[in-house]
Order: structure tokens, then C-alpha cells, then sequence
């Protein structure tokens, strides 16, 4: 059975961290990539950052500088360190999959509320 647990959402104040993680379980094939996500109330889902597995990274215009995406393959987990958290920032944060065979798995989500 294919998992992906997020874990490390919350409630923080403006100009504060947080740290996502994402473990994925059960997956047979081969990752390929592994993101995050975001969709916050009323929009659509927006892919925050991306990490390759040779370690290509890829960030939204408006988090780079902010967030730091990282991945540990031997645990199959990624991170999300999030740092001068904004208001815009608040929204559900999703764990994404993607195998080399095209195959995609989601996690759950986990809530980053930033506010005052």
C-alpha cells in the first residue's frame, strides 16, 4: 500500500519557519521526482518546489530565497524548510510523486497557516 505522510504544518507568525516532511512508503517503481505543492483557499494547486533524484531543484518565483527543498533517497523523504513565512504562504501543502514509469502519488496535505 502506497503512503505519503506529511508531517510539520501549523499555525506561525509572519516572518516564521517551518519545516515539512514527506515520507513516502510502499512505492515499488523507481522516484523520480519528489515536490511540493500548495492550494490555498479559492485557488488552484500550485507547485511550490521540486526536487529531482540527481538533486535538480526547482522553486516558485515566490518562494525562492525563502524555502529550501531537500530529499534524503535512502528514506525516501522530502523536506520543505520554510523560512520569513508570509500570509500568502498559508495554505495546504501537498506531497507529490512522480516515478519514472509516469506514475503519480499525493499525499494527504498538511495546513500552513501564517498569520498574526
Amino acid at each position: 500500500q502506497v503512503q505519503l505522510v506529511e508531517s510539520g504544518g501549523g499555525l506561525v507568525q509572519p516572518g516564521g519557519s517551518l519545516r515539512l516532511s514527506c515520507v513516502a512508503s510502499g512505492i515499488r517503481n523507481a522516484i523520480y521526482t519528489m515536490d511540493w505543492y500548495r492550494q490555498a483557499p479559492g485557488k488552484q494547486r500550485e507547485l511550490v518546489a521540486g526536487i529531482t533524484n540527481r538533486g535538480s531543484i526547482d522553486y516558485a518565483d515566490s518562494v525562492a530565497g525563502r524555502f529550501t527543498i531537500s530529499r534524503d533517497n535512502a528514506k525516501n523523504t522530502v523536506y520543505l524548510q520554510m523560512n520569513s513565512l508570509k500570509p500568502e504562504d498559508t495554505a495546504v501543502y501537498y506531497c507529490h510523486v512522480g516515478t519514472f514509469e509516469g506514475i503519480n502519488y499525493w499525499g494527504k496535505g498538511t495546513l500552513v497557516t501564517v498569520s498574526s
